[in-house]
């Protein structure tokens, strides 16, 4: 499976989740829909397994790699949370967010290597980087909960915050996991757990600033400001994630390959 296929696997994928949140909102069951959108996520699930077969390891090495694990998995929450709690915006949120991705990835592939280099051929490579990226759909559906509850809060009051608390400890709990596996992995590969290197110094930083949230709903501080960490947060998590490889700084770090 090489990566020109995308066009049709990503495209396909992104219409069939389309036609499933028309369906959601359109028709009384929701079966359609949920057939639909799981058909979506089996189709595109099937090009990074292709992809990973041709390449002889898990895509997971570039920036437009890991923005292919992301569509998956942030479509994956979003059918996951509507199940769960009923909310039919987040499952269009997710499909709208991964959309976005999908056409970043079909403009503008990056370019893909077929070896990895020593420090990555690791077993701690596919659940470190994996991890992150289901924290990071976890965390942006949370993002985007707050921000609607902040503009709703008059009408409906702060509804979501269950929702919202639950998507921030989960993902929190993946974004730590996430951290702890990539200390092992670097005693492994460089002889040190942290280096402070920039994407560490900035992965500590995001990981502070959810703890903050949890923090302030434990102690039932103010519902508004508390929201209004989220989209902090979450602006820390892109820096962390794409921000810090364009940094001046970054250029010799080891997260730079």
């Amino acid at each position: 499976m090489s990566w020109d296929l995308f066009i049709y696997f990503g495209g396909t994928s992104l219409a069939i989740w389309i036609l499933g949140t028309i369906l959601l909102y359109t028709l009384k069951s929701r079966v359609p829909a949920v057939i639909a959108i799981v058909a979506g996520l089996l189709l595109f699930s099937s090009f990074i397994a292709g992809l990973w077969i041709f390449q002889g390891h898990p895509p997971l090495r570039t920036m437009g790699e890991t923005r292919l694990w992301y569509s998956l998995f942030i479509t994956a929450v979003g059918l996951a949370t509507y199940l769960h709690w009923g909310y039919k915006w987040i499952v269009a949120y997710s499909v709208l967010v991964s959309g976005v991705f999908i056409f970043i990835n079909i403009l503008k592939p990056e370019i893909h290597f077929t070896n990895l280099m020593p420090a990555l051929q690791s077993v701690w490579f596919v659940p470190h980087v994996t991890v992150y990226i289901l924290s990071y759909a976890m965390l942006g559906a949370a993002t985007i909960a707050s921000v609607i509850s902040l503009f709703e809060v008059k009408k409906r009051g702060y509804r979501l915050l269950p929702l919202i608390d639950n998507l921030v400890s989960i993902g929190l709990g993946f974004l730590l996991m996430g951290m702890l596996m990539g200390a092992i992995w670097a005693k492994e590969a460089w002889g040190d757990y942290w280096t402070w290197d920039p994407k560490e110094v900035w992965a500590f930083i995001t990981a502070a600033a959810y703890i903050l949230y949890i923090h302030a709903r434990a102690f039932k501080y103010n519902n508004k400001y508390a929201l209004w960490l989220l989209p902090l947060c979450f602006l820390f998590l892109m820096i962390t994630w794409i921000g810090v490889n364009y940094l001046p700084a970054a250029q010799g770090s080891i997260h730079v390959y």
